[in-house]
């Protein structure tokens, strides 16, 4: 059950509009369920409803106009609460809508149990599955009502009576999301032939260039140079920026100017100190020279993705939102460069996933450096266009997905587990699509079987697994080719299963077969670093001797530190 509270002016059009046919003539029978006393006059069952109407308003009014005698009448003296049934739920009788009014009003404040000078309240049915209760907020006493988080407590009662009532339990948030389009933004939109909210279109433009940005300034002008958004930079005396605006051009009110949105508003995680403090916590893409030396930025966007699991199941919440929020980010960088026939797929599941990146924990960045500066060198460097890069990173990222919904789920997070499972449809979409041909390619280019048996029984914890999966092809081939790259296709295999748990993977020959084929780009080490990791090895494992007379010889410190 879903509560909705407002406050107004005006008691008179409030009740106008209870009592009305309705926006879109769906207000068939209005009727009253319950009132502040119980005899409350009921225009919609009454023979003169005008009157009945009036004498309806003016019960309501009369404490107000008693206050407003002493100037203590609140300006916004209504208070507005409608309550909706969830899709699914039993139809409810008048007289248990009746009790759940009364429950309402007084888990608010609005009218507190046992308080004979609360608040003067009506209870109105108009639809099978939804009351609106109508109040003034003004007490017996002549004070205002207490009603401080009135949502909140509301949305505790109704949870308490969800359960009681045996209804769908609605899932419910934790105050951290974005706030979504009011309903004259939507039909804005809506006129103007878009799909969303100039609201949620800017929030994508502003989660895009934080993500792409390395500093402030190429932040703002990232903003500064979207097409079809406008930007105002606020700045302190010292000329350095305090915040910024953003708007698009042809979103104009009735003056003809701009509807302007502050960061925050936009979101939570917006506002400029923020994003200057996720920008500071990520390391900055390196020179052309030091690039050469590394793996390809999004081999290395993946391998960080990859190791996200493993950081959700550590004790360190704060570490793990910043991994959580430095993901949303990727997935926003991924959105921009993706081929346009699984853009809107990528971009819709880093829409969906933007509200798993916040939660009640505080974020502490420093812990996802690595990631962030992933994402930034991986924008300034597309994908191959063979697509085997971005359909290995989108594997990395169905497993990260389904790890963030389970720590979340651990914590009660009941909307991030939503959107998290919401992105992983998108995703998976966008997966499917982009590793068919990859997939196909390599499996064209397979060993011969005996080769191929002796591969995949090298992983004997996924062997039968993988021989029944279809991707077992591509994968012996890609084990195949970091074999006559130089690598030992034994070590390969076991690095790769051992990476990361597939318990959570589809497919744990995709999977492997795209761990193999990233961790064979690497240089192949050389035979005298296979030599010394094998002493390493040796000695690690060497069981201890029997005491003997004689101590056993020492390895030399110098020997310690090359090893």
């Amino acid at each position: 059950m879903i509560a909705k509270i407002s406050s107004g002016k005006s008691t008179a059009g409030l009740i106008r509009y209870l009592y009305g046919p309705g926006r879109a003539n769906e207000h068939t029978d209005p009727h009253l369920v319950t009132s502040w006393d119980g005899y409350a006059p009921d225009p919609g069952r009454a023979d003169d409803s005008t009157a009945a109407r009036k004498q309806l308003i003016d019960d309501l009014d009369m404490r107000v106009k008693q206050a407003d005698r002493l100037g203590r009448a609140p300006k916004q003296h209504v208070w507005h609460c409608s309550l909706r049934a969830a899709p699914g739920d039993r139809i409810l009788e008048d007289g248990e809508w009746a009790d759940i009014a009364r429950r309402v009003v007084a888990a608010t404040g609005i009218a507190p149990a046992d308080d004979p000078d609360g608040c003067r309240w009506i209870a109105v049915r108009h639809a099978p599955d939804h009351i609106h209760i109508a109040a003034t907020k003004v007490r017996g006493d002549l004070r205002s009502a207490r009603h401080w988080n009135d949502y909140l407590t509301a949305d505790r009662e109704l949870a308490a009576i969800e359960n009681e009532y045996r209804l769908q339990r609605v899932i419910r948030g934790d105050r951290t999301a974005a706030k979504r389009p009011h309903r004259a933004e939507q039909e804005k939109a809506l006129r103007n032939g878009q799909a969303k909210a100039a609201r949620e279109r800017l929030r994508a433009v502003v989660r895009t260039a934080a993500a792409a940005a390395t500093d402030t300034d190429e932040f703002l002008g990232l903003l500064t140079h979207s097409k079809g958004v406008l930007v105002e930079v606020l700045h302190f005396p010292s000329g350095e920026p305090r915040g910024y605006k953003v708007a698009l051009e042809n979103d104009r009110n009735a003056k003809a100017e701009p509807v302007w949105f502050s960061g925050s508003t936009l979101a939570p995680d917006l506002s400029l100190p923020k994003i200057q403090s996720r920008l500071a916590a990520a390391e900055v893409p390196a020179s052309a020279a030091e690039e050469r030396l590394r793996p390809h930025p999004w081999h290395q966007a993946t391998a960080a993705t990859e190791r996200i699991p493993h950081h959700l199941d550590q004790p360190d919440a704060e570490a793990a939102q910043a991994h959580l929020a430095a993901f949303g980010e990727a997935l926003d960088a991924v959105a921009l460069t993706a081929p346009p026939d699984i853009r809107t797929e990528l971009r819709s599941a880093a829409s969906a996933f933007e509200r798993a990146t916040r939660s009640r924990v505080r974020a502490e960045h420093h812990h996802a450096r690595a990631l962030r500066g992933a994402v930034k060198a991986m924008l300034r460097e597309p994908a191959p266009k063979d697509g085997a890069a971005l359909a290995m990173f989108l594997d990395a990222a169905l497993l990260a997905v389904i790890a963030a919904a389970r720590w979340h789920d651990r914590r009660e997070h009941e909307q991030q587990v939503a959107a998290a499972h919401k992105t992983l449809l998108h995703l998976q979409a966008a997966y499917d699509h982009t590793a068919a041909t990859p997939l196909l390619v390599l499996g064209q280019r397979r060993p011969s079987q005996n080769l191929a048996d002796q591969y995949v029984r090298l992983a004997p914890a996924h062997a039968d697994q993988i021989l029944a999966d279809s991707a077992s092809q591509a994968l012996t081939t890609a084990l195949a080719e970091a074999e006559a790259a130089g690598h030992d296709p034994k070590r390969l295999l076991q690095q790769a299963a051992e990476e990361r748990a597939l318990d959570d993977a589809r497919s744990p020959a995709r999977t492997i077969t795209w761990r193999v084929h990233r961790l064979s780009q690497r240089p192949a080490p050389s035979r005298r670093a296979l030599a010394a990791q094998a002493r390493s090895t040796g000695l690690r494992h060497t069981p201890s001797p029997e005491p003997a007379a004689t101590a056993p010889p020492t390895i030399p410190a110098s020997r310690t530190r090359r090893r």
